[in-house]
């Protein structure tokens, strides 16, 4: 009788209530910016075996990059300034769009009323500032020369490289932090092939641009994707009316 009486007790708890999100807010912004940047920085300390099957990999290609950086700089990616102009320009004005799009989507959002455009520009926002948070302090953790510099020997630990070092790259870090949050907000396939079509074209023409080498670009790549799902992954909440 007391099972039975503890089973139907039991049986009639209202269920737990799911985990929600972190949403992120207009105002609450530079506080979600703040833990964002605690559990970035900490994460090495959580890293869990399965997360070996990737890290492994890249460090694999980051380093096989690093030590053909100064080969493919010299022989392979051309040494033409008009070419190079062109090329650093277009990065430029890529870089722009990965900027542009989500604000135009937040300001869309806002006078539309529409929630998912919003949280979109927002996300993205979010996800481009912890990027520029990130790279910039790599770049003065690690002081690489730039591939203009010392015949492109792309020397590590140079304090004359400074806060505009070359490792990682601050256009890729932008343009797939923000590539990210677009494509996991709108993650049809042909949305996928189009923002991260325009994502890559970034980062290549870093590299033929002669601003970058391809270990830059690689990293920097990574770094901007992996935080741009991380922002998705803990502040994405559709239709939230807490803006």
């Amino acid at each position: 009788m007391a099972v039975s009486c503890g089973a139907q007790a039991q049986a009639s708890l209202p269920d737990a209530p799911e985990p929600q999100p972190d949403v992120t807010t207009v105002k609450g912004f530079p506080v979600s910016v703040l833990k964002d940047q605690k559990a970035i920085w900490t994460s090495p300390a959580h890293i869990r075996v399965k997360d070996l099957d990737w890290l492994v990999p890249l460090a694999a290609v980051t380093g096989l990059a690093i030590a053909t950086d100064r080969d493919a700089m010299v022989h392979v990616v051309p040494i033409d300034a008009k070419l190079n102009k062109r090329s650093t320009d277009a990065s430029n004005v890529l870089t722009g769009g990965m900027i542009g799009v989500p604000a135009a989507l937040f300001g869309w959002g806002a006078f539309s009323n529409n929630p998912h455009a919003k949280e979109t520009g927002l996300l993205a926002g979010e996800a481009v500032v912890d990027g520029l948070v990130v790279q910039q302090g790599m770049k003065l953790v690690f002081w690489r020369e730039r591939p203009d510099v010392d015949n492109a020997n792309g020397k590590f630990f140079q304090k004359s490289a400074g806060a505009d070092g070359s490792f990682p790259s601050n256009h890729s870090v932008i343009a797939w932090s923000s590539a990210a949050v677009l494509a996991d907000e709108y993650p049809s396939t042909l949305n996928r092939i189009l923002i991260y079509s325009a994502a890559t074209g970034v980062s290549l023409t870093r590299v033929v641009g002669q601003q970058h080498f391809p270990s830059d670009v690689l990293v920097g790549s990574a770094t901007g994707w992996l935080i741009g799902h991380y922002v998705f992954k803990h502040h994405h909440k559709e239709l939230v009316d807490q803006y």
